[in-house]
């Protein structure tokens, strides 16, 4: 058995809904699990350490990264995030399917470091029905959503470089697409 092979990394451009497929997917399968994200942001109302993140100092987490503890990280908006290794490790050490919705730089750093974990992005229907998407949110002004719209041409040119690219058209299609995907590989 490849544990690496437990991994699923899921990736896609803002508003492809990948969030919302993969919440789904761990509805359908409750034996999957996705990672907990270690941040240096502060926790908000209701959100609890080691469910929602593992909250950190930037001393901590720079530690962390010095030591070689997390997968990928990014520095957004003067806040760390990123994964830590000994949650990915710990969850396939076991045989469990760990999922993680990371972007694609931090995709491609995941693919480097476990060769044999699973990449699949998530595609939008179409440009025009993410553009609608974004904009459906009503959270952010014009000038961000092009920007949005910018990066996502950007991160979907880059679609070839996982091992699987999925259509979220439907997100209960998607969710058990991926679930498909992700057992074909650990039989293989």
């Amino acid at each position: 058995m490849n544990k690496e092979r437990y991994l699923l990394v899921v990736s896609g451009p803002s508003g492809a809904g990948k969030d919302t497929v993969v919440s789904r997917l761990l509805q359908m399968h409750p034996e999957l699990e996705e990672s907990v994200s270690a941040t240096t942001r502060q926790p908000r109302a209701g959100e609890e350490e080691g469910v929602n993140y593992f909250f950190m100092t930037n001393d901590q987490f720079e530690q962390k990264i010095a030591r070689g503890e997390m997968l990928e990280y990014v520095n957004y908006c003067g806040n760390y995030y990123g994964t830590p290794k000994s949650e990915v490790d710990r969850r396939i050490d076991a045989g469990i399917t760990v999922v993680l919705v990371i972007e694609v730089v931090g995709a491609a750093n995941i693919k480097r470091m476990y060769p044999d974990s699973t990449l699949v992005f998530i595609m939008p229907p179409s440009v025009e029905e993410l553009g609608r998407r974004l904009r459906a949110r009503g959270t952010e002004d014009a000038d961000v959503v092009a920007r949005r719209m910018d990066r996502a041409r950007e991160e979907m040119a880059r679609a070839g470089e996982y091992d699987f690219s999925v259509v979220n058209d439907q997100v209960d299609r998607c969710a058990e697409e991926l679930y498909e995907i992700i057992k074909r590989r650990q039989q293989a």
